[in-house]
């Protein structure tokens, strides 16, 4: 075993200008906006197929549900796996959106228990939750709330979205990515 922290020295980081053209201009706004790449994009991008599929799936998702479900999503499984670098990222996108810092903590700590969260938003959390911690399994419940609460074309679509957030968990943890940002709770 290598007592070298990190990744990096396994899997490079592909800087923007060396990105397979088509990601590149996919890409392009989130930079100029940002002013710079994450590094998930720019680990992930040495599959640039996959890496297409899976922006699509991100973009898609995000018209499909509203930024207050996705970001009870994002938030409360990110914290819950251990993503510093999406739960941080979506802190900052949070607060952006509007959404109060005990909004936020809820998200990120609570289990859709106060009255910050309505019956929807509660059985997103719900089910998200139950969904990542159970990999699936044993979450009837949790689901038939959410799609009751939602719908069943705004249920798969969560659906979509936590398997989506599982596996950026899995993806950042392994590599050990550094959040580009720090947590808006930081002192």
């Amino acid at each position: 075993m290598s007592d070298v922290k990190g990744t990096e020295h396994l899997v490079p980081r592909i800087a923007f200008e060396d990105i397979e053209p088509k990601l590149k201009e996919l890409f392009r706004p989130r930079v100029e906006r940002l002013g710079y790449l994450g590094e998930f994009f720019r680990v992930m991008s040495a599959q640039p197929e996959t890496m297409l599929g899976y922006f699509t799936i991100t973009e898609s998702l995000k018209k499909a549900l509203p930024d207050n479900f996705t970001e009870i999503i994002s938030l409360s499984i990110s914290s819950r796996l251990g993503n510093l670098y999406e739960q941080y990222q979506n802190e900052q996108l949070s607060r952006k959106l509007g959404f109060s810092d005990e909004w936020i903590r809820e998200a990120l700590e609570g289990q859709g228990a106060s009255q910050l969260f309505d019956a929807k938003e509660k059985a997103v959390q719900d089910y998200a939750i139950a969904a990542a911690l159970r990999s699936g399994r044993d979450v009837e419940a949790e689901f038939e709330a959410l799609v009751k609460a939602v719908g069943p074309e705004q249920a798969i679509a969560v659906v979509w979205l936590v398997i989506r957030t599982v596996s950026h968990a899995i993806i950042s943890n392994t590599l050990q990515l550094a959040s580009p940002v720090k947590s808006i709770f930081a002192v």
